[in-house]
């Protein structure tokens, strides 16, 4: 079953990261190679991934 993970990058350290999308892969370093491909678009100079059920709440309405 492949795990979801929300991709984030930066084009400079002076900036935030910023949730550039999603992919499902079913182990870490397919999910790396699978954001480096998708979201290649910008010369991100920092690009993280998360498994979006390791995302916490910060905020609750």
């Amino acid at each position: 079953m492949s795990r979801a993970w929300e991709v984030f990058a930066r084009q400079s350290y002076e900036e935030p990261l910023h949730h550039v999308g999603a992919v499902r892969e079913d182990d870490e370093e397919l999910a790396l190679v699978s954001a480096r491909s998708i979201y290649d678009e910008q010369p991100w100079i920092e690009m993280i991934i998360v498994p979006r059920d390791e995302v916490r709440e910060a905020i609750s309405a």
